[in-house]
């Protein structure tokens, strides 16, 4: 029976933006093959424009990189910002690019794009980055160790891949991108706004400015398993007394002094029972507040004049909303029927119904708030007190 075979470029639709449903989608592409859907997003209406993310890049607190391309000396050269206005004026009218990162967290128009990809779990997203280049402008071909959607905004960009068996992962030397050493793309497309190419970790890709253009990348970074166990071990190792410890009674005497035998091998294991035997509740409790804490570029904060739990109440029970922090990332975990709320790295007990709720992009309105029992309210103004959620007045002729 021959293997089933799947095509690498499909054309999308406003009902299907990834040109099947996403259950075919999860199970034959995901973290699988790359995927490019034609008009992912039918007439496609940018979110953002140059000169808002140039605008971005001068902000202090802004992730953004100013990547340029030497020709005549096949030369990288990658500059971190913030940026002064006057760096822009200054730039050729080829070979460069601008990237600017977590851009949703700034722009709320971009961030409106998250519910087109709701059938993955919101927790995995880590941002939404944006690139500008004239054209030629590009990173160079490189590899990522995360999915992402990339979606043309603005202009052309021709997009090469790799997806022969084993390709060539060498780096050249002395460049701060990773730029691969050698790159023999299988596949080669001009990517036109709305489409949308998706590429699981491990493709080798380059995208290159055909015309000045805008490309936004949804990327769902996952934590590698040396940072899972880094941390897990440092939120073990306060509470663990210091009596328990490696053991040995009954110890049988020492056939080879140097040996470490398969006995010691097991009392090791013993001694690192608290990691191997965590039961689920516990290791669901730790990986709720890791994940939301995760690869975090700031710490929500309250603002500065923050009013008191009982005007907050008030105003909420007069038709203000409490709306979630652009940083803020939450998720739940179901505790028999119960779920705890993990929200930047701190677990809240609520009940289920409320669980939704607070992950809810939308935040919690007036009529939400009615609903809440008295814990579950008293946990949304703790989050407001953190600055996770941030309080929004009513709309006037409204409560």
């Amino acid at each position: 029976m021959s293997k089933p075979t799947f095509p690498i470029e499909v054309h999308g639709s406003a009902k299907q933006p990834l040109g099947m449903s996403p259950a075919a989608f999860l199970r034959d592409y995901w973290q699988q093959r790359p995927l490019l859907v034609r008009q992912a997003f039918p007439h496609f209406q940018c979110p953002t424009t140059p000169d808002d993310l140039a605008g971005l890049a001068l902000e202090e607190t802004a992730l953004s990189r100013l990547v340029h391309y030497d020709r005549a000396n096949n030369h990288w050269q990658i500059e971190t910002g913030p940026f002064a206005e006057e760096r822009f004026a200054d730039l050729p009218k080829r070979d460069w690019t601008l990237l600017v990162q977590d851009v949703d967290k700034w722009d709320a128009d971009v961030a409106a794009l998250y519910p087109a990809f709701s059938f993955l779990p919101r927790w995995r997203f880590d941002d939404i980055m944006i690139s500008y280049a004239v054209p030629g402008g590009s990173v160079g071909a490189h590899v990522d160790n995360y999915d992402v959607f990339l979606i043309q905004g603005m202009g052309e960009r021709n997009w090469k891949i790799d997806v022969k068996p084993n390709p060539p992962l060498g780096f050249l030397p002395d460049v701060a991108l990773k730029l691969l050493q050698t790159f023999d793309p299988s596949h080669d497309w001009i990517l036109q706004p709305g489409d949308m190419l998706y590429l699981p970790p491990g493709v080798p890709h380059h995208g290159i400015g055909v015309t000045e253009c805008l490309t936004i990348s949804v990327g769902l970074r996952a934590p590698s398993s040396a940072e899972l166990i880094g941390d897990l071990a440092d939120q073990l190792c306060p509470d663990l007394p210091d009596e328990l410890r490696y053991v040995d009674p009954g110890l049988a005497v020492s056939k080879h002094a140097g040996e470490i035998d398969a006995a010691s091998i097991q009392r090791l294991r013993t001694a690192l029972s608290p990691l191997l035997s965590m039961d689920d509740a516990a290791l669901q409790r730790w990986f709720g507040g890791f994940v939301t804490r995760y690869r975090a570029a700031v710490s929500p904060t309250p603002p500065p004049k923050l009013p008191s739990r009982q005007q907050m109440a008030r105003k909420l029970d007069e038709g203000a909303s409490a709306i979630p922090h652009p940083y803020a990332r939450r998720a739940w975990t179901r505790v028999g029927r119960a779920a705890d709320l993990h929200s930047c790295g701190d677990t809240y007990r609520i009940s289920l119904k409320a669980a939704h709720l607070f992950c809810a992009e939308r935040g919690i309105d007036a009529s939400a708030w009615a609903q809440l029992s008295a814990s579950d309210r008293e946990v949304l103004l703790n989050l407001l007190e953190a600055g996770h959620f941030l309080l929004q007045p009513a709309r006037k002729g409204r409560r």
